[in-house]
């Protein structure tokens, strides 16, 4: 059992067997245009050690930048590709599944889109660590949310938040570049947040070293009123053809569909008979 102890104006998680869980100071912005919009700072589950030193930015620079005189360099090699978009149906999202370490594949089997809550996912692109911890705090969060406002929260309001907590480790040697796709009461919603606290709205996103490639399939076929055969087989061949040519992605291309009721996991797909299905075509 959890209670809130009067007289404090922080929202305090406690259990009567084991203290205080965390603790919460938040406020809201009330605007008429946009009522998503919330500003979370948090100290509890949302904090992890930092190096025991004065200045852990600094510490850290000196050991990831070129430029710097330390003989030990800190080289973080990693590549992916994830896309999403919208589309009159919902928010398609198609990821690869392959990790690596530098040149070496690491797996090929990396589940790479994280299920926050039935109308939420996040995709993971950068430090496999970073972004399947920090998602899985989003869904501790978002759980809380709809516990305090008896509703479900936004998708707007679920990546502020993502966004408010990654940017009080900038600098601190965090990898991420993720997607936030969901079905609220405005419609579907997609955002990108990354490590360093950036966060856009748009109605398409690619992320990760095969990007590009994914971007210029995506281009040629991306049309909002696309059937929702059409837009699932547009995100399927996308993600193809970045691990055709990017060799950092490849294994499996697994398939999400964002609707009003919920998402779906369309198919899982491994890239090598899409490449002889794809070449038939031709």
């Amino acid at each position: 059992a959890y209670y809130r102890p009067a007289g404090t104006d922080s929202t305090i998680l406690q259990s009567p067997s084991s203290g205080p869980l965390c603790l919460y100071r938040k406020t809201y912005t009330q605007d008429a245009q946009e009522e998503d919009e919330m500003e979370t700072t948090a100290t509890g589950p949302v904090t992890f050690l930092e190096p025991r030193v004065a200045n852990p930015r600094a510490f850290l620079d000196h050991y990831t930048d070129e430029s710097s005189s330390s003989q030990v360099k800190i080289r973080i090699a990693h590549g992916t590709t994830t896309l999403a978009f919208k589309f009159k149906h919902g928010v398609i999202i198609a990821v690869d599944s392959r990790a690596t370490a530098g040149s070496y594949i690491a797996s090929q089997s990396v589940k790479k889109v994280i299920e926050i809550n039935p109308y939420l996912l996040g995709t993971m692109a950068g430090g496999a660590a970073d972004c399947s911890y920090w998602e899985r705090v989003l869904a501790e969060e978002c759980r809380l949310h709809e516990l305090r406002n008896k509703e479900r929260i936004s998708v707007a309001a679920a990546s502020k938040i993502l966004g408010n907590i990654v940017y009080r480790y900038r600098g601190r040697g965090l990898s991420m570049g993720t997607m936030i796709c969901g079905w609220d009461k405005k419609g579907p919603g997609l955002f990108y947040v990354d490590s360093d606290g950036t966060r856009l709205a748009n109605d398409m996103f690619s992320v990760g070293s095969g990007s590009t490639y994914a971007y210029g399939v995506m281009d040629q076929g991306y049309r909002y009123d696309l059937s929702v055969d059409e837009a699932r087989e547009l995100g399927r061949r996308a993600i193809f053809h970045a691990t055709h040519r990017d060799a950092y992605s490849g294994g499996t291309v697994n398939l999400y569909h964002m609707m009003e009721t919920g998402w779906v996991k369309v198919s899982s797909t491994d890239v090598g008979p899409l490449y002889y299905d794809y070449m038939q075509r031709q």
